[in-house]
């Protein structure tokens, strides 16, 4: 365009100029020609200045583009910190109303299983929380087990043993714990959490995989969780407390309903385990959960006298692989599919209540054939509270066959026909018990459990409770074991105690508690209609340090 209009303006000033006399117009001429250089030097100077304010409004808009997004990301950033704090909130009055229905937790899981406070940040979305305490635990019980701090129910020894005469009495610091909860906020919807926890009950020739896993270092759980808030879906990876095993509120990790017992055994009646799993649970209402696990397999079988049925050779379980990194001073079980678990909590308004089942699958070989038999188990939870909250009131129970592994006393899961074949073994484990909140920081409990078994198999060694086995020894002082074939029918325990804070502030928490049990062991009877039976006594101390 500036071309143009100094174009249009030469030929214009040409037609003047021939208009003109001719000297005129050699000083109009001059003057014309110095005007039209000066309109264009100022032209150039208008468009050389209209560029720059072009640029200047460009990078203001750049600018103004900036800020806007950055006001956007910050929009996100509050709307994600509300949706968060409105979902904290949402599961705070869950929480509430299930306390209310439920009652308190017990002050001695309160550390256990804070998620939130104590927490440390890690990053912009993940925060760790740690756990734990340091424990010193007095341990008294008559007869002599030769036991830490876990009772080992089944393994009560009858009077023939000189142990079954004397008392024992220990200190143990051995159930310590260390525990960790690592929690990733992926979105306001989306969670995933690891939490690992460990303590030093454990030693190279005890670890097996039965019922707690006690492998070196003694892994109690470790495992992840991917939580879909909006969708209601839950799914856990990794060892930890059976889905048998009885909650709190919910279908929750780290919110089961753990005896309050010193004793690492529990109590008689208990049913759980802790082993590696793979878990989906389903929000499916308001106070309603549905969960289905597959969980690690292992038979516990009898202890002596059994014995696979005389003239055949039977592989019912193998020591460990050292070099395929099992314990080679224990057996392993012949099984050849996970155990399937499942269970449905309700909680209607008062209280909470489970219905669960359980299919375990057993396998054995013979010369020229294999053998193989399913288990199964049906059992009920129900917790609520009375008087005002200041009293939890549980019952629980599992009946089937093949269950006993879930149970504390670990009663036998099979027996063996005479012909090799396996024998589930019927029985039976009940748990009931009351927890009274006293006062703020201090709880009063007691627990009474059962377990049974029922015959099985073969009446020969081979079977389970054979009336054909030997035990007129069984209370006769420093007689041959091969006179007390005993095995176990029932377990029954009655136990109470209690916890209280000695202290609880800024610097942790310290609790001090005390444990009494008394447990029965009864026999099946055997030849000439004798049944073996002994009783146990168990007193239990502790001093724990919670320091988070």
């Amino acid at each position: 365009m500036p071309f143009v209009r100094s174009s249009s303006s030469r030929v214009l000033a040409a037609v003047v100029i021939l208009a003109l006399p001719s000297a005129a117009r050699a000083q109009n001429v001059a003057e014309m020609a110095a005007r039209m250089d000066a309109m264009q030097k100022q032209m150039q100077a208008m468009q050389q200045e209209l560029a720059v304010l072009r640029g200047q409004a460009g990078t203001q808009r750049a600018e103004l583009a900036g800020q806007a997004r950055r006001q956007r990301a910050q929009a996100a950033v509050q709307e994600r910190i509300l949706a968060r704090e409105s979902r904290q909130q949402r599961v705070a009055r869950a929480g509430g109303a299930r306390a209310a229905a439920s009652g308190p937790i017990p002050i001695i899981l309160a550390n256990d299983l804070a998620c939130n406070a104590g927490s440390y940040a890690l990053g912009p979305a993940v925060c760790f929380t740690p756990g734990g305490f340091v424990e010193l635990a007095g341990i008294f019980r008559h007869p002599n087990l030769v036991s830490d701090v876990a009772t080992d129910f089944n393994g009560i020894p009858f009077r023939n043993a000189l142990q079954s005469r004397e008392s024992e009495f220990r200190f143990s610091a051995r159930q310590s714990r260390l525990s960790g909860l690592f929690t990733a906020k992926v979105d306001p919807t989306l969670q995933i959490s690891g939490y690992y926890e460990i303590d030093f009950l454990s030693a190279g020739v005890t670890s097996n995989s039965r019922e707690s896993n006690s492998y070196v270092p003694r892994i109690r759980q470790a495992f992840a969780v991917v939580d879909s808030l909006d969708t209601g879906w839950h799914v856990l990876a990794g060892q930890a407390w059976s889905l048998i095993t009885t909650d709190l509120s919910g279908i929750t990790q780290l919110k089961e309903q753990i005896p309050l017992t010193i004793d690492a055994q529990y109590v008689v009646g208990f049913n759980w385990t802790r082993n590696p799993q793979i878990r989906v649970v389903k929000d499916i209402a308001p106070g309603v959960w549905a969960g289905l696990s597959l969980e690690s397999p292992q038979s516990v079988l009898p202890p002596s006298p059994f014995a696979t049925p005389s003239g055949l050779t039977v592989n019912v379980n193998n020591s460990g692989d050292a070099a395929g990194l099992l314990n080679s001073s224990t057996t392993y079980s012949n099984n050849n599919a996970p155990d399937i678990i499942g269970k449905l909590a309700f909680e209607p308004g008062f209280g909470h209540y489970e219905v669960k089942g359980l299919v375990r699958f057993f396998n054995d070989r013979l010369v020229g054939r294999s053998d193989d038999a399913v288990g199964y188990g049906f059992g009920a939870a129900v917790t609520f509270p009375l008087f005002d909250k200041r009293l939890d009131v549980q019952v629980s129970g599992l009946v089937g066959e093949g269950i006993g592994r879930y149970g504390s006393g670990q009663l036998p899961d099979f027996a063996l026909r005479a012909n090799g074949t396996i024998a589930t073994v019927p029985a039976f484990q009940l748990l009931t018990g009351a927890v009274a909140h006293v006062q703020p920081g201090t709880d009063v409990y007691i627990y009474a459990g059962w377990e049974r078994a029922a015959r099985a198999g073969a009446l020969s060694t081979a079977g389970y409770g054979s009336p054909t086995l030997v035990v007129a020894g069984c209370n006769v002082e420093g007689a041959a074991t091969g006179t007390c074939q005993a095995e176990t029918r029932d377990l029954r325990e009655i136990t109470g105690g209690f916890w209280h804070d000695l202290y609880k502030g800024n610097y942790g928490r310290l609790a001090a508690g005390a444990q009494a049990a008394y447990v029965e062991r009864d026999a099946f009877r055997g030849l000439l209609g004798i049944q073996p039976s002994i009783r146990a006594v168990v007193g239990l101390a502790s001093l724990r340090y919670y320091p988070f």
